[in-house]
């Protein structure tokens, strides 16, 4: 993702200015970033560069993207502008998408002698990972270039629990995080501890080993599991349940 760099300019104080302001002397100001700051003791090298991440422009005068190897073009979903209550949002509360359309795709890789193809077809609405890849602004509208392993799944309808996984994703629907301690003291919204437990409801075909060939996963669906608290992709689906995609190797253990 390309990144627009912003560095500081020195700000030049009089004395006279401070002099005149009241709770302010001459010889030191006060800031909260930096401390206490003296005439001529700050440089500009001191300032740390504010490094603002923005989509790279691709020019009218080019008319296509083709995305090369592994990798698929994604039209980004344009971010909910409503809540499911018919709240709306402002543009600083509206969540990050994480859903787009594939308009374009690599011609694969090549694994040992096998060519791979990329499995995900155009016209394609999919789920990709939060942070993948590079996001470029073509025709005006917002794309995403990324690998396919950075696809987590297919979604074949507006609701997130019908998400079908790839490769070593599972799909979870996350337990409901206890009401109650050991002791029976009920807990409010903001103490209740993310749960890290759930019933699995899909899983991808596998990854691909060294020679191309799909492994399946061990884990089935309907098994209720135990998953490292920090990994994945949180969902909320429309019934209000919340939802986890995250692969295989972040499950930890199977409980019965």
């Amino acid at each position: 993702m390309a990144a627009t760099q912003l560095t500081a300019s020195p700000v030049t104080v009089s004395a006279r200015s401070l002099a005149s302001l009241e709770g302010l002397r001459a010889s030191s100001a006060k800031f909260s970033s930096f401390g206490t700051l003296k005439p001529g003791t700050l440089r500009q090298s001191q300032l740390r560069p504010l490094v603002v991440k923005a989509a790279s422009v691709v020019a009218p005068k080019y008319t296509t993207i083709k995305p090369l190897g592994d990798r698929v073009l994604v039209k980004i979903k344009e971010a909910e502008e409503k809540t499911m209550g018919g709240i709306l949002l402002p543009s600083t509360a509206q969540s990050k998408p994480q859903g787009g359309e594939v308009v374009a795709v690599g011609e694969g890789r090549t694994i040992g002698q096998n060519k791979i193809d990329i499995t995900v077809p155009t016209g394609a609405q999919i789920i990709y990972s939060k942070y993948a890849g590079t996001e470029v602004e073509f025709n005006d509208v917002k794309h995403l270039i990324l690998k396919e392993d950075d696809i987590v799944g297919l979604l074949e309808t507006e609701d997130i629990k019908d998400l079908k996984p790839l490769n070593d994703r599972v799909f979870i629907k996350v337990a409901e995080a206890e009401e109650k301690t050991a002791g029976g003291l009920l807990l409010t919204e903001t103490t209740k501890e993310k749960p890290s437990i759930g019933t699995v409801i899909a899983v991808g075909p596998g990854s691909l080993d060294e020679e191309g060939k799909r492994q399946p996963l061990s884990i089935s669906t309907g098994s209720t599991v135990l998953y490292s608290k920090y990994a994945g992709n949180d969902f909320k689906g429309k019934d209000g349940s919340n939802y986890i995609a995250l692969r295989a190797s972040d499950v930890m253990a199977v409980l019965s």
